[in-house]
């Protein structure tokens, strides 16, 4: 069960690529896995890791500058397949939201169903917080998501963002989608009764 999302102010980690698909995020090599576990350790893996093994310094998970619960990436992020071990491995690895001028669908979706929020934010909000985040790396956002918002600290902008009612509530909550849906079987069982008589 996802934990409560509902305001989230954090340091960012910045990835400014374009058009990064899902086996980039988690190469297809780590699909044979049954289970959750390990796949944070695994994301972005050949861009992380050399061919020996070791971290790559210039990657921004291991250069040391950037660190926080919130992924700000270029626009088309998660596109390619559709494997939910992408949104594993980036709740795997602790960030708690993503935000980008563009997602693909489904990776969206598999997104929301691991309780990552992924925050769609104009692409001049983007580059406002690419552009602050060069010149202070410890910049914060607060994604606020009762109120469909996020703030940047550094240049004191803000803007709404769009989400799914159904989602949303499952996230406020930390609850997946049956058991928000179990929580509303009064309502529910109250509709059939008044709609359909049974």
């Amino acid at each position: 069960m996802p934990a409560k999302f509902n305001k989230l102010t954090s340091t960012i980690v910045p990835l400014p690529l374009e058009n990064v698909d899902t086996d980039q995020i988690i190469p297809a090599r780590f699909l044979k896995a049954t289970t959750r576990e390990g796949f944070g350790d695994n994301l972005f893996c050949d861009w992380r890791y050399g061919r020996d093994g070791k971290p790559d310094p210039d990657f921004v998970l291991n250069s040391g500058i950037y660190r926080g619960e919130i992924l700000v990436a270029g626009k088309n992020f998660g596109c390619g397949s559709s494997r939910e071990h992408a949104a594993w491995a980036i709740a795997g690895y602790g960030f708690r939201a993503v935000v980008s001028s563009f997602f693909a669908d489904i990776f969206k979706g598999n997104a929301l169903n691991n309780g990552i929020l992924p925050v769609v934010v104009t692409p001049a909000f983007l580059a406002g917080i690419f552009a602050c985040a060069v010149a202070d790396p410890q910049i914060t956002l607060t994604v606020d998501l009762e109120n469909c918002r996020i703030f940047n600290h550094a240049n004191q902008t803000s803007e709404p963002f769009e989400i799914n009612a159904f989602k949303r509530d499952c996230l406020l909550q930390g609850l997946d989608d049956i058991d928000c849906l179990l929580n509303r079987k009064d309502r529910i069982e109250a509709y059939e009764m008044d709609r359909f008589g049974k």
